[in-house]
């Protein structure tokens, strides 16, 4: 007789949760997903998909249909807030470099496209989280996810509404977000820290698109982005700092924002203008201290929930995709190998460094699902946290403020060769997946 499929939760509905239901969903796993939300659905913001994700999607086999959905950017690099080019990334030799471009898209429909990759799932929304029990691989004690509130009439993607139940899995997923509270209930003296900017996101049209380049601008303590969408639209970003004490009211905001930047270099005056108060989104900006673990138990976080970034490499959704790929591996490869047959870790050794997941493996279907989450746990500290801390210095270096030291800044990265430039992207960009 087969064995029964394992039964994996995944908390949260977002890009991060939804790909590793797919990912596991393809490697035979029975999944839930559990969403706070009445529905399943993304903030209206654009995103850029770099080739490690792409690479990521490839692997979930939603690397054609997503690409198919975006626009491949054009050259684009570093302006100054007159449209000076300080450097210049050149497309095709990001592609012949890295295999890909970088494909643009909106959030939403790239969530659309993982949901639905999920239609077999099972997927209950207005599911409101209260606690998380770790379980215990040793004790073969499973996970559970405990739920609480207040009844909700409709809104389900199933036609239900869960309240007071406890749900039990071999595995726990925490993937809900910034302020996750999975992790929240586990890791409780993990820290999110301010990063002192708000950030605002739009999309809006200009009376002529195809003069238009994507890229990155800074200024004296402002930086702004812009890259341009399938439709002819563009998705902008603009950022200052929190000291600039942004309106709260939305109409009263972007009014601010068309006045603050409206020197700056074509189209972002355009745009602004282009918008209605609905249309702007201001949020600040929020990074995760870096975790010592990514696993407790049976519970493993992924995307925000596991090391929230500063959006400055564009890497947030990148590493999440990348997270949902290397999670199912791992536990697929440790399942797989016949303990019997391991051979000994010292022999075995991955690309990174890590001992190889079968390499360890002594007893037992729990034990290699232990193995498999510690081996998640290694493949992805290390590169997170680099990741992490790359981008909180490229945000650092984007919103400095002194004219002496913004001048230094923006000659500095004037004469830096371009293949240097490109030879920068390689710790960001060179991953595979497993």
């Amino acid at each position: 007789m087969a064995p029964m499929p394992k039964h994996a939760v995944v908390v949260g509905g977002g890009i991060a949760g939804l790909a590793t239901a797919v990912a596991l969903q393809r490697r035979s796993w029975q999944v839930t997903v559990l969403e706070r939300k009445p529905s399943i659905s993304e903030i209206g913001a654009g995103i850029t998909l770099w080739p490690n994700a792409l690479r990521a999607l490839d692997a979930l086999d939603l690397g054609d249909r997503v690409r198919r959905l975006g626009l491949v950017q054009g050259s684009g690099g570093i302006r100054d807030s007159r449209g000076r080019w300080l450097a210049r990334t050149d497309s095709d030799a990001l592609a012949a470099r890295f295999g890909d471009g970088m494909v643009i898209l909106e959030r939403g429909q790239l969530l659309a496209a993982l949901l639905e990759a999920c239609r077999d799932l099972r997927i209950r929304t207005s599911a409101e989280i209260r606690t998380v029990e770790p379980g215990s691989v040793d004790a073969n004690s499973e996970a559970v996810v405990r739920l609480g509130g207040e009844p909700h009439q409709g809104g389900s993607i199933l036609g239900e509404s869960i309240r007071g139940e406890s749900i039990r899995g071999d595995v726990v997923i925490g993937a809900d977000g910034l302020w996750s509270t999975v992790r929240g209930s586990l890791w409780p003296r993990a820290r999110v820290r301010s990063t002192g900017t708000v950030a605002a996101r739009l999309i809006g049209r200009v009376s002529d698109p195809g003069g238009v380049q994507g890229g990155e601008s800074w200024g004296r303590g402002d930086y702004a982005g812009i890259a341009p969408l399938p439709d002819g639209r563009f998705y902008a970003y603009l950022a200052v700092p929190v000291s600039a004490d942004v309106p709260a009211d939305r109409g009263e905001a972007l009014t601010w924002f068309r006045h603050r930047f409206a020197s700056w270099h074509a189209p972002l005056p355009e745009l602004l203008a282009d918008i209605e108060p609905a249309q702007l989104l201001v949020h600040e900006l929020f990074d995760l201290a870096p975790l010592s673990t990514l696993v407790r138990g049976r519970v493993a976080l992924v995307g925000d929930a596991a090391h929230a970034m500063t959006p400055n490499l564009g890497q947030g959704a990148c590493q999440a995709l990348e997270d949902a790929v290397e999670l199912a591996a791992a536990l697929d490869a440790t399942a797989a190998v016949d303990p019997a047959a391991a051979p000994d870790s010292s022999a075995a050794r991955d690309p990174a460094g890590s001992p190889d997941p079968g390499a360890a493996l002594h007893g037992g279907a729990d034990h290699d699902l232990a193995e498999g989450l510690r081996f998640y746990e290694r493949r992805r500290l290390r590169r997170v946290h680099g990741l992490a801390r790359r981008s909180r210095s490229a945000g650092l270096a984007a919103s400095l403020r002194g004219r002496a030291t913004t001048a230094a800044r923006n000659a500095l990265v004037s004469v830096v060769p371009g293949a240097m430039v490109l030879r920068a992207f390689d710790a960001t960009l060179d991953w595979t997946p497993p």
